[in-house]
């Protein structure tokens, strides 16, 4: 079995990019396998569940990319779908489920559901402890109509759901004008769609710095120019294969991952080695970059049907991942960026082109017209210093900046042949 490639393989003769199908079939497997699959991580377990965001401008088809894979993941027999639109607070009564069990009831009126919710604010919940984990799978192509825009109280809520993991105690949480929710072992799963301009939108700057954006893997896509004006109906047999494997990955209890010896020399050489991206808006994103690919190689292994981690795993889960990492700031656009963010990039343009070291003057003819002043060139520089993409050569006949050199990340431990000819233009 290898779920990822025959998922990209069934949605060939669509119009998406194929880099959309693909998140959105490792998006799927993660929301499947939900607790039943963990890597014991120190004290911790890291489990398969991913927030993935599809970015592209309208008509780049993304809504048909995360609908499609939503029919075959229903198709498998999974519920747990996200309202289309929601607040912090009715998602986290939906996750939580005792207070929708209680509104199906027929013998249950507003009254029971009122006195029910007050005599837990009192006295906390009269139920036996749960034993069942809840989970949640958000698969929004209108991510900003799921909840709202500027929504920073609901995304830090995701954010501390991302990775949740305490076997004794559940996540709690005081809901507005309401009671606390209390939810045993929430996995939350997230697949949303977004145009750079609706982007800038949802998330205000701030968020740049916090922990939710650090937490999403933006996946950018362009038309694929495949067009087909009338779509052809998948193969009856082909979708009952697709939706096999799903439901086999669904009612697997995979327990803990078993992590073969060259994969563990591999992943420690990713996590020493590994160069932060270059755009300082991916600063937090790159922190958590190693818990991003565990849980990949999570969802990478469970599609193949297996519980071992081994080297091909982390391989071909590292190539997808920087795949997408080196058109993540095509996703971003100009969100977030500094005011200089620009004149610092044709900088470093200049000084990587540059076949000696370039002094203040030098780089002033190329920037002159975007600056004020040479302080404002003297200030970028130091920035730029700081940040340790520049230094100063003080000795031998040419003074002045250069760019420190950098070995580059997608030459070590990257397969292209996990990559269809249509995603290997980031090399």
């Amino acid at each position: 079995m290898d779920f990822i490639a025959d998922y990209l393989d069934y949605r060939k003769h669509t119009e998406p990019p194929y880099i959309y199908h693909r998140w959105c079939a490792l998006a799927s497997v993660g929301a499947l396998l939900g607790r039943n699959y963990f890597l014991q991580h120190g004290a911790f377990r890291i489990f398969p569940n991913i927030y993935c965001m599809l970015v592209g401008e309208a008509a780049a088809r993304k809504s048909t990319a995360i609908k499609l894979a939503k029919i075959v993941v229903s198709g498998a027999g999974y519920e747990n779908f996200a309202a289309d639109k929601t607040t912090k607070e009715k998602f986290l009564l939906d996750l939580e489920g005792e207070l929708d069990s209680l509104q199906d009831d027929p013998k249950a009126n507003g009254k029971a559901v009122y006195n029910k919710l007050m005599s837990e604010n009192l006295w906390g919940s009269q139920d036996e402890k749960p034993t069942d984990p809840k989970e949640v799978f958000i698969a929004a192509d209108e991510f900003n109509e799921f909840c709202g825009t500027g929504n920073l109280e609901f995304y830090t809520t995701l954010g501390n759901l991302w990775d949740w993991d305490n076997e004794t105690k559940p996540f709690t949480q005081r809901v507005k004008n309401t009671k606390s929710v209390s939810i045993w072992q929430p996995t939350v799963s997230l697949l949303g769609g977004n145009t750079p301009e609706n982007f800038s939108k949802a998330f205000p700057p701030e968020i740049i710095g916090q922990g939710f954006l650090s937490r999403m893997i933006l996946i950018h896509g362009e038309r694929s120019g495949r067009k087909y004006p009338f779509p052809p109906i998948p193969d009856e047999g082909h979708t009952k294969g697709i939706i096999s494997q799903l439901m086999s990955i669904r009612s697997s209890n995979l327990g803990q991952a078993e992590v073969s010896a060259n994969a563990m020399e591999i992943l420690s050489s990713l996590y020493y080695d590994w160069i932060e991206l270059e755009d300082v808006r991916f600063k937090t994103y790159s922190n958590r970059r190693f818990s991003h690919l565990l849980k990949l190689c999570l969802i990478v292994s469970a599609g193949c049907g297996s519980r071992v981690i081994s080297d091909e795993v982390v391989i071909r889960a590292n190539t997808y991942l920087t795949a997408a990492e080196s058109i993540m700031p095509k996703a971003l656009g100009e969100f977030g960026k500094s005011k200089n963010s620009d004149v610092a990039n044709k900088v470093m343009v200049v000084l990587t082109s540059a076949d000696k070291p370039l002094s203040l003057k030098d780089i002033w003819k190329h920037v002159h017209k975007d600056l004020d002043n040479t302080r404002q060139l003297a200030d970028l520089m130091q920035s730029l210093n700081m940040a340790e993409k520049i230094f100063m050569v003080t000795e031998g006949p040419a003074k002045g900046w250069l760019p420190k050199r950098s070995v580059s990340r997608i030459q070590k431990y990257v397969d292209v042949k996990w990559l269809t000819e249509e995603e290997r233009i980031f090399r």
